[in-house]
């Protein structure tokens, strides 16, 4: 007994040891962050600070998420589970439902002596999520703050199934830190002083910002750094010819906010106004990474630690008409990545293909730490050595689909050095039901046509490449079949399909929830039911939500 204590005693000691000397991890995640970056080619940005990382680190030009939300994105991040691995690709549903057994990035380090925190929005919690306790080594911290500084803004608030919802934009004059991002890295600088006193454990602090994120609020400063004239529309604002019809979206998170259109192209000076908004927001943020970047630099951390940003999808900006994320396309999928780590050649700008899932592995790696076992994500510390070296011959992502005519889908995508292919098709239907889309972005870098029947050729061999994967889940659901049986044996037969056309005054195949409110025998409860029912967020009920009450059909 006495030897076996000895042992544990040893063993602890030879822990601490070891884990003081491992470099100390930030990691910077960023909502809504398409590479509209200075550092990036994007001449309207002014990104001055994430420039500066750059020019420290690696830069990578191909990288994408796996899939263009907040939760499943960030759920890749943490896990490196692929969204089709797990599936959840909402954002209700907490990740330990479908993979409860899961180490997450925060677990992972904290096992090898790290001491991890998370700032902010890293996972996404709100709309019935939560964050995950085990992943930090103190209960994580959020600000409270509301969205706007100006009474203005939320005057004739208008309802959503989030709440009330004010305007889409603000600028005010005000300090930074009236608004959350500056909140956050007030939090973050304070969190990296009290690492400087903890001389024998290494860090994991994750910080997370919410801009350029709805609705575009930043100080009138970050506003008046731009130009509005100087920004130009987008040059295609229709979908890509011969696209199937459900693969666009049509802005729901965005036609939420009060004085925005509920539906049809919206006016161009107001499209000006939220590009000219979403960039102010992107350089508010930028600043405030920057004020964390430059204690790092103050406290003289920087040369033992392993930076990275990281956005965690795209956002369309009028392209094809849309708006918001929530598509399989290059806006909503590529996402910025840059990493900055001791020994890594500074400045070096990547054209290596990368996902999300990879960041984790490739952070264990640079921290000398054993691989983990059981990722969907590849380390690419090689390319980080050798900007040269590819990380991967494609990368893959996914986005589902709520449909009329055929139910629940899920686009699954495969992104090469040139095309993007994606199979939509129920999760376990056979390859032959499936409908497809394929883009050249050598030919044809803005998407304007779908390819898939003038290439077979290319598809085929996509096609070869996807039957290699593992089928996609279905959308994870409690108890589904427990529920069903008990509903069907306690209530008789309704015919949905009938209601839901009856319903439909105008025939476009979905209900807005004036037309779900209409002839309801409980006008009270009615409009809670309708924000249940609506699956995909998007504020209109397709068929198949309205007929299975917002559960998966798969």
């Amino acid at each position: 007994m006495k030897q076996l204590l000895s042992f544990f005693v040893l063993l602890y000691a030879v822990t601490s040891v070891g884990s003081a000397s491992h470099p100390n991890v930030l990691l910077l995640c960023v909502d809504d962050l398409k590479p509209a970056i200075g550092c990036f080619g994007d001449r309207q940005a002014k990104t001055p600070n994430i420039d500066k990382l750059a020019s420290r680190g690696v830069l990578f030009e191909r990288a994408f998420c796996n899939q263009a939300v907040c939760s499943p994105s960030r759920n890749a991040l943490m896990t490196s589970l692929r969204p089709q691995t797990i599936g959840i690709y909402d954002l209700p549903t907490h990740f330990r439902n479908a993979a409860p057994n899961a180490v997450t990035l925060g677990q992972y380090l904290k096992s090898h002596g790290y001491r991890a925190e998370g700032l902010g929005k890293i996972l996404h919690t709100g709309h019935g999520n939560i964050d995950d306790a085990d992943s930090w080594s103190v209960p994580s911290w959020r600000p409270k703050a509301g969205n706007y500084a100006l009474k203005s803004s939320t005057e004739d608030s208008v309802a959503s199934k989030n709440g009330p919802k004010g305007a889409a934009y603000e600028l005010a004059d005000v300090p930074d830190n009236q608004y959350t991002d500056g909140m956050v890295a007030d939090e973050a600088i304070e969190r990296l002083r009290a690492a400087k006193e903890r001389k024998d454990q290494p860090f994991f602090i994750a910080v997370g910002f919410v801009k350029p994120h709805l609705p575009f609020v930043a100080p009138k400063k970050y506003w008046d750094m731009h130009d509005r004239n100087a920004f130009e529309l987008a040059s295609i604002q229709t979908p890509p010819t011969d696209a199937p019809s459900y693969a666009p979206q049509q802005g729901g998170e965005l036609r939420n906010y009060k004085d925005i259109p509920g539906s049809g192209t919206l006016p161009l000076e107001l499209q000006r106004t939220l590009i000219h908004g979403y960039y102010a927001a992107t350089s508010y943020m930028d600043a405030q990474a920057g004020r964390v970047l430059d204690e790092l630099d103050r406290l003289q951390f920087t040369q033992n630690t392993i930076v990275v940003l990281w956005g965690d999808h795209g956002w369309h900006l009028g392209d094809h008409g849309i708006w918001c994320k929530h598509t399989n396309y290059e806006q909503a999928a590529r996402i910025p990545v840059i990493v900055s780590a001791p020994g890594i050649k500074a400045g070096v700008k990547s054209k290596s293909l990368i996902e999300t899932v990879d960041l984790y592995p490739t952070i264990a790696e640079l921290a000398g730490l054993p691989a983990p076992q059981g990722l969907d994500g590849k380390s690419f510390v090689q390319a980080l050595q050798d900007g040269t070296k590819p990380a991967r011959d494609y990368v893959s992502h996914v986005y589902p689909r709520s449909t009329k005519e055929k139910g629940n889908l899920l686009g699954r995508a495969i992104r090469d050095e040139r095309y993007r292919f994606v199979e939509w098709k129920k999760p376990g239907d056979a390859p032959e039901t499936a409908e497809f889309e394929l883009y050249d972005y050598i030919s044809d870098p803005l998407e304007s046509a779908n390819l898939a029947s003038k290439l077979p050729a290319v598809v085929a061999s996509f096609r070869s490449i996807l039957a290699k994967h593992p089928e996609a889940k279905p959308q994870w659901q409690a108890g589904s079949e427990d529920s069903a049986k008990s509903t069907s044996a306690s209530k008789p037969k309704q015919d949905r399909v009938q209601m839901f056309r009856r319903r439909d005054k105008d025939k476009d195949g979905r209900l807005t929830k004036e037309e779900f409110l209409s002839e309801q025998s409980d006008p009270d409860e009615a409009p809670k039911r309708f924000l249940k029912f609506d699956a995909n967020g998007d504020g209109f009920l397709s068929q198949d939500e309205f007929v299975f009450s917002g559960k998966s059909n798969n």
